[in-house]
């Protein structure tokens, strides 16, 4: 069977980490793959020779307003030229902007798709004109699944007028992301309590660093893995809060295996989610993890004080007393470690690529 899967990007991120692993493991399952991005840009994650990828567009230009109508047209029509041409069995596309290029060009040329919401529709669908979502709602109406990975995004899209009356929605959750080197040694010299993604607001280290802070441990270092636009801020706080050589910030890591295997502590601070996938690699590698409890995943993932701790969003108080309750305790830090492993019989890559499969074979 010939399967496209649809991006706007392969750039790191947790929706392309996602896409990229789908499309490595269903080319070995016997099914042609091409993923075809919206946009060029440097790939992210490793991708099979057996993988075709192809870009639309390599927009360099400003997005001036005549710019946006010439990119427009061009998607559009580089899009249905490839559809037409290689005629595939079944379309999956991820992320709104994606998804509707996908509805409307496979509708067009008659060819089935799945359509999957990878984040909060609060920050997509909901800020949508009233004529863009009576269109998203026909594109999703018409694909042959909505795909999340958790039920909480798929009740908030139902909370929008006419969504509610869908009724072709399916949650599979995001696979874990298999790396498959060990680092040679200790990652740092001490101790250290570890929080994994991109510098924005919205992933909320800000708020881990001041909890952090509130902790007075001498005797343990926060490291925050990842890289973005936050950085300048977030070193300004560290400086403030005089946490120099005490919260560090890493940069990115391709590998981060042994950073969650030699970590106290795992934390996810952030906003909102879509399935933290930062969050269940941990867990899968033993790693004790803390949690706030925002939308989306984290209370579909963690049972609070079997498999992690989940804490109210946003609460930083609660934050520190969750992080100081799993480093004063030996024994409850061990259970947790336990049955946060157990997260592979449900999110292992294979158990996940059979439910995306099972999905195409059923509406192909």
């Amino acid at each position: 069977m010939k399967l496209v899967l649809v991006i706007n990007t392969l750039e790191k991120g947790g929706a392309e980490r996602v896409l990229s692993s789908l499309g490595n493991s269903l080319s070995n399952r016997a099914y042609e793959v091409t993923i075809v991005c919206l946009n060029t840009a440097v790939q992210g994650y490793p991708i099979t020779e057996k993988v075709k990828v192809i870009s639309l567009l390599d927009r360099k230009n400003k997005d001036t307003g005549f710019q946006r109508i010439r990119y427009a047209a061009l998607t559009g029509i580089r899009f249905s030229k490839f559809l037409n041409r290689e005629r595939p069995d079944f379309v999956i596309s991820f992320m709104t902007s994606a998804n509707l290029w996908t509805g409307t060009c496979c509708l067009l040329l008659n060819i089935p798709y799945a359509v999957s919401e990878r984040t909060t529709p609060d920050h997509t669908l909901k800020c949508f004109n009233s004529l863009m979502k009576r269109f998203s709602y026909f594109i999703y109406k018409h694909s042959r699944a909505i795909v999340t990975p958790a039920k909480g995004i798929e009740d908030c899209m139902k909370s929008y007028p006419s969504f509610n009356r869908l009724n072709n929605y399916k949650v599979i959750r995001n696979p874990i992301f298999d790396f498959k080197t060990v680092h040679a040694g200790q990652v740092h010299s001490r101790n250290y309590i570890l929080g994994v993604g991109r510098l924005s607001v919205v992933k909320g280290f800000d708020l881990l660093i001041t909890a952090f802070n509130n902790l007075r441990h001498v005797d343990i270092d926060l490291l925050i893995v990842g890289e973005g636009v936050a950085r300048q801020s977030l070193c300004k706080l560290i400086s403030d809060l005089d946490l120099q050589g005490r919260v560090i910030l890493t940069g990115a890591k391709d590998n981060l295996r042994s950073y969650y295997e030699q970590a106290e502590v795992f934390v996810l601070p952030s906003r909102n989610e879509g399935y933290p996938n930062a969050l269940i690699e941990a867990m899968s590698l033993g790693c004790a993890c803390v949690a706030f409890d925002c939308e989306f995943g984290p209370s579909e993932i963690i049972e609070n004080e079997v498999n992690g701790v989940l804490v109210a969003d946003q609460n930083i108080a609660m934050l520190s007393q969750g992080i100081l309750k799993v480093l004063n305790d030996p024994v409850y830090q061990h259970k947790l470690k336990n049955r946060a492993r157990l997260i592979r019989q449900n999110n292992d890559l294979e158990v996940i690529s059979s439910q995306w499969e099972d999905l195409i074979l059923f509406n192909s």
